[in-house]
């Protein structure tokens, strides 16, 4: 199990990124876009950069949905690799069956 500061923590990260993700979509496509005069694209990177830090996408952490464990995660189930195989075997997650030949 996993601190529970680290998943509160990575919890606010992801609350931060849907806060700001449309402001910094928009100040991305004004620093990317090179009609725009060099002034306005110098204030936009400014302003990207006052930006909190954890309120980029990149900063969150895929985490287990189940134990909070950072490494080994499976996205399209959304949990560790160790809790996937537990609960696979117990059949407790339909159409997945431990292969054998």
């Amino acid at each position: 199990m996993a601190k529970k500061s680290s998943i509160v923590k990575n919890l606010r990260r992801e609350r931060l990124v849907s806060k700001y993700a449309s402001k910094r979509a928009k100040l991305k496509e004004i620093i990317y876009d090179k009609d725009v005069s060099d002034e306005e694209r110098f204030s936009a990177v400014l302003k990207l950069a006052e930006l909190p830090r954890n309120g980029a996408k990149i900063r969150v952490r895929n985490r287990c949905s189940i134990t909070g464990r950072p490494r080994g995660n499976y996205r399209k189930f959304g949990m560790s690799r160790i809790s996937l195989r537990k609960l696979a075997s117990e059949g407790l997650i339909p159409g997945v069956t431990k292969s054998s030949w």
